[in-house]
């Protein structure tokens, strides 16, 4: 799900547009479930991505990147600036407040 490079961090992640809310919703084969309530069309489930996964990590957008799946329903980002650990910290922090 999440590999640590000399940048920061990259996550696969699967994403649903169109859901009832925006969050992180679990992890299923080795990729981190996304609801987003933004429309798959002209970027916008994308940029919705990008603006909980910055607030999620506490990253500015501008340290979140798709690098694949732009189009499609799987991802893989990158969290510039950000530790594995860090990362996985924030992910059960984000878990725990879902309960």
């Amino acid at each position: 799900m999440l590999r640590e490079d000399e940048a920061g961090v990259v996550l696969r992640i699967r994403v649903k547009p169109r859901a009832r809310r925006t969050a992180i919703v679990g992890v299923r084969n080795d990729s981190l479930l996304v609801e987003v309530t933004a429309p798959p069309e002209r970027n916008k489930a994308n940029d919705a991505v990008i603006a909980l996964l910055a607030d999620v990590f506490d990253l500015p957008k501008s340290k979140v990147e798709i690098l694949s799946g732009q189009s499609f329903r799987e991802k893989v980002v990158r969290l510039y600036g950000i530790s594995a650990s860090q990362c996985r910290e924030r992910l059960n922090a984000e878990r725990r407040s879902l309960r």
